[in-house]
């Protein structure tokens, strides 16, 4: 079992004394004052972000449990608080009203059962009779035999239940599965549960990898939120990889889709080209069988990348007061090659940009949010042949092109970075600055828009109006904007302004616990 007490290491790691034990909110705060050094060296780091959520030490990776509840909204997410490549995990908490300003609560769910005790892993929140049901995934290994592999056996896969008023004080942790829970053919790698209503029935759907390396979805279901029973599963004619990670089921526009991040699926010329995918499926629900099924196209499951960037993984979407169905994704990827120096400075990722989602009839669609135009301070309007003779060398910044006419371009966002457009080609290069990051490509029939995104050691890139996205994290810090080539249009510069974030003062020292 795992004790993570110590102190810092130079990078801000932990002298790890033993593994996978119990962390419970008291140790958490003993650490957090301890660690004020960790924090001030963390904070001086170049590549800290400026609008974009991150750890204040240590590591993010899914974004968890988002909801708006009494005009709040609730951004939880994977947090390991004294280390940057993830050991401990816990649930960090940030809230905000409007998406620019926001609080940093201190964190809510900590490993601290014996049916959690090796992490709080992803999961969700539903609400419903003014209160927040989080529903996650309670992972534990085990190490009384030498030969598990723990992919079939030596992991235990929990789902677990939690209630709270107010999004802070949460009631007893409840463990509603269990491995035996679910069907034999599974393997040991089931997680992220999400919830959707179909009338008086809840369906959980839960990411899976069954005994045949193939993934899948499996679907429980209930009529209270508390007793669950296996009721069908959700996958593909031809298996689409080894395992299907945090799926999210909703209905946009008329149309039910399945996001989900599945896990060994072969590149494809220039699709699925990372270590993992993130993937969209258009679903259809047949009322006689009372089972879902993956729409096909010319007889292959219609299946559309999510994102065509470097790092963009583990999304989750919730339908928020204005009946906006909003994702926020996790700015980063697990089993990548390449590397993010920021590990050197003691922290690691960040939740890409909140964006509201609309469906066309054919193609899913990402747009920043609205409320993200606030943090914009100078204007600046360009015809695109302007812009090729323009000396910009902003670096945060957000910039909006229309193309009249393009046949090839090289668009420069950074020095030594480009976004090239040729032969209905467009391709992101983030040459030396991308740290062992490749080129990423996708084939376009034309160049209408683009939205550009630009952080300090971030992208994000919005084709023609969202229906492809490039995410990524970038470390080049000087700047350069020039456009050059063959094309025609106009185009709007920002100069963007920060995210303000204050801290939250502490609640109780000890979790309040709900009868």
């Amino acid at each position: 079992m795992v004790a993570r007490r110590g102190k810092p290491k130079e990078n801000g790691g932990m002298d790890i004394v033993k593994k996978y034990e119990k962390v419970f909110q008291k140790q958490y705060q003993d650490w957090y004052r301890e660690n004020e050094a960790y924090r001030e060296q963390v904070s001086r780091d170049k590549n800290r972000l400026q609008y974009h959520l991150m750890p204040e030490t240590g590591w993010l990776n899914d974004p968890n449990g988002l909801c708006q509840f009494h005009g709040w909204y609730h951004i939880y997410y994977q947090f390991t608080p004294f280390e940057p490549t993830g050991e401990l995990k816990l649930w960090g908490h940030y809230t905000t009203r409007d998406f620019v300003n926001y609080r940093q609560e201190e964190p809510v769910l900590f490993p601290d059962e014996d049916f959690d005790a090796h992490g709080v892993y992803s999961g969700s929140a539903w609400v419903e009779d003014d209160s927040i049901h989080y529903f996650y995934t309670g992972n534990v290994k085990y190490f009384d035999r030498p030969d598990y592999d723990y992919i079939m056996t030596g992991r235990g896969s929990n789902v677990v239940h939690v209630s709270s008023k107010d999004g802070y004080h949460m009631s007893k942790k409840e463990c509603l599965l269990r491995n035996e829970d679910y069907p034999a053919d599974m393997s040991a790698h089931i997680r992220d549960p999400k919830l959707i209503r179909w009338g008086k029935y809840y369906d959980m759907i839960l990411g899976a990898r069954n005994d045949k390396g193939e993934g899948l979805v499996l679907v429980y279901r209930s009529e209270d939120l508390k007793h669950w029973q296996y009721h069908s599963r959700i996958q593909t004619t031809k298996p689409f990889g080894y395992m299907w990670e945090c799926p999210d089921l909703f209905v946009l526009d008329g149309q039910l889709l399945l996001i989900c991040c599945p896990q060994g699926v072969e590149q494809k010329g220039v699709d699925f080209a990372n270590v993992h995918q993130c993937t969209v499926m258009k679903l259809s629900y047949d009322a006689t069988k009372d089972l879902y099924e993956v729409e096909e196209k010319d007889g292959e499951a219609d299946i559309h990348m999510l994102d065509r960037g470097c790092d963009f993984y583990a999304p989750q979407t919730f339908l928020d007061e204005k009946k906006r169905r909003i994702l926020i994704g996790w700015m980063g990827i697990p089993d990548a090659t390449y590397t993010n120096p920021t590990v050197e400075a003691g922290w690691q990722h960040a939740l890409t940009l909140p964006r509201e989602l609309s469906f066309d009839g054919e193609r899913l669609h990402q747009t920043p949010l609205k409320e993200l135009e606030a943090l914009r301070r100078e204007e600046t309007s360009y015809t695109l042949s302007e812009l090729s003779k323009a000396e910009r060398s902003d670096l945060v910044y957000e910039a909006e092109m229309t193309f009249s006419f393009c046949e090839q371009m090289t668009l420069t966002l950074r020095k030594g970075v480009t976004l090239h457009y040729q032969n209905h080609l467009l391709t992101l290069d983030l040459g030396e600055h991308g740290s062992g990051r490749g080129e990423r490509s996708v084939q376009l029939t034309q160049l209408e828009n683009l939205r550009i995104y630009s952080d300090s050691s971030s992208l994000e890139i919005f084709v023609n109006d969202g229906v492809e996205v490039f995410t990524t994290r970038v470390y080049g810090l000087e700047g350069e904007i020039r456009l050059e080539g063959a094309c025609e249009g106009s185009g709007k510069l920002y100069s963007l302004r920060g995210f303000e974030i204050v801290k939250a003062e502490a609640k109780e020292s000890e979790m309040q616990r709900e009868n």
